[in-house]
């Protein structure tokens, strides 16, 4: 599916449209999409117990069975979800797929995601709101610091960068320091990676006397993990390659549903392609922050499709009255997942809340957190790795205690903070594991 000014002026006119039309728009495409899928599909039949329905208004959607990935884990040990359209038997029809891939199973055994060539095709279509927010165009040459397997990573932005014309150089298998000497040889103006990767990708270039904030990067795209919309971990990827950062947001089994804001402090979700919903999350109290669980429908996926699914995600709507952009804004990103947060002592700690803290000293590259129990008493260590120096803001104090101080008064948590040698803790280019609790 090729890029046209066509496409682009279209996409333009949904991100205008007021919330009635937008909402008008949503529904007739989820009628559409229910008239195809429920025939077909045996999972949402039974989810729905029919196998016609046609929806009045959004808020009728809003009641009907939310759905999630323990539902979608069948027993086959191919890893395939029960909720393909043509997979109500095994492998029944799976000609009709062209694409595999496979959740990271960081949060349980992998599961494989098939699309279609149409849901393929809707994929990079809509990746197309993503790269409008970043103003990539066709001269622009993109490097993809990604290990390309079979998790969706950036394949469909890769795909997507052709469709807009652009040149992709991937670099799936190089080690960081080949990666370096080709962003030295081939001049990507363009960086696609995970925050933590982009981070340790500038400071390994560091280490070896080499500043990329005077290389042909001019914008480094991440996602894959939070920290995108985050001030700390922005300012830190800015000053790092002197370019503009910009935030994305989509899984395997969603599609690519958010892109960043203009001030790059908040996603908004692309609601002409999914209807997302907002649900209590558990153990928070929405009075006091406005945080909820999201909950998303995607309007252009047939073979797999995602009605009423509970993501996981923790995030803080806000409606817009840009008139350049009326979708959805999530205020800071995706702030964690309703399975990741600790509760220390009574506190509840999120992970993204320790990032954004660590991110706000220039001089440390990386760290890792672990959670212990010494007599029935929570402790929390932190190791960090000491960077390259782009300046400090330690005022007089040692790094450690520093450290230590900040994340006390912002989290009222007492952490033990040591500072380890430079390639102690381990690296990766895609979603990278940093706290571990071994409390059992």
């Amino acid at each position: 599916m090729k890029h046209t000014e066509q496409n682009r002026v279209r996409r333009l006119a949904m991100l205008e449209l007021d919330r009635a039309d937008l909402e008008r728009r949503q529904l007739e495409s989820l009628n559409r999409l229910l008239a195809t899928v429920l025939p077909q599909n045996q999972f949402y039949r039974e989810k729905f117990g029919t196998h016609s329905l046609q929806m009045t208004s959004l808020s009728e959607w809003a009641g009907m069975p939310m759905s999630q990935k323990s539902d979608w884990l069948g027993s086959d040990p191919s890893g395939v979800a029960v909720h393909h359209t043509f997979a109500s038997e095994p492998y029944q029809s799976v000609s009709a797929y062209r694409r595999y891939h496979r959740t990271s199973g960081t949060r349980g055994r992998p599961m494989v995601i098939l699309d279609t060539q149409g849901d393929w095709n809707w994929w990079i279509e809509t990746w197309q709101y993503v790269l409008d927010a970043c103003g990539i165009n066709p001269s622009d040459r993109i490097l993809m610091a990604f290990s390309f397997g079979p998790f969706i990573g950036f394949w469909s932005a890769h795909d997507a960068c052709l469709s807009r014309g652009c040149m992709v150089i991937p670099s799936g298998g190089m080690s960081t320091a080949a990666r370096i000497d080709m962003i030295l040889a081939a001049q990507p103006t363009v960086l696609f990676s995970t925050p933590s990767y982009a981070m340790h990708l500038a400071q390994d270039a560091l280490d070896r006397g080499i500043d990329l904030s005077k290389s042909a990067i001019k914008k480094v795209f991440v996602a894959g993990e939070p920290g995108g919309s985050v001030p700390s971990i922005r300012d830190q990827i800015q000053r790092m390659y002197g370019a503009e950062v910009m935030d994305h947001a989509g899984a395997t089994e969603i599609g690519p549903w958010g892109f960043g804001s203009k001030d790059g402090k908040a996603l908004h979700v692309i609601e002409s392609e999914f209807i997302a919903e907002f649900i209590p999350a558990a153990g928070r109290c929405q009075e006091d922050d406005g945080i909820f669980e999201l909950v998303m429908t995607s309007l252009g996926r047939v073979g797999a499709p995602v009605l009423r699914y509970r993501t996981g995600d923790l995030v803080r709507p806000v409606q817009t009255g840009n008139p350049s952009c009326r979708f959805v804004r999530l205020e800071g990103g995706v702030l964690g997942r309703v399975d990741d947060m600790l509760v220390v002592r009574g506190v509840n700690v999120f992970p993204s809340s320790i990032d954004a803290i660590l991110r706000s000293f220039s001089d440390v590259s990386d760290y890792r957190l672990t959670v212990t129990k010494t007599n029935a008493l929570d402790e929390l260590v932190l190791e960090f790795e000491r960077a390259t120096s782009l300046g400090t803001d330690t005022e007089g104090k040692t790094l450690a205690n520093a450290i230590s101080e900040k994340l006390s008064v912002q989290l009222n948590l007492r952490f033990q903070v040591t500072e380890v040698i430079q390639g102690t803790l381990p690296r990766s280019d895609g979603k990278a594991k940093r706290i571990f609790d071994r409390r059992g």
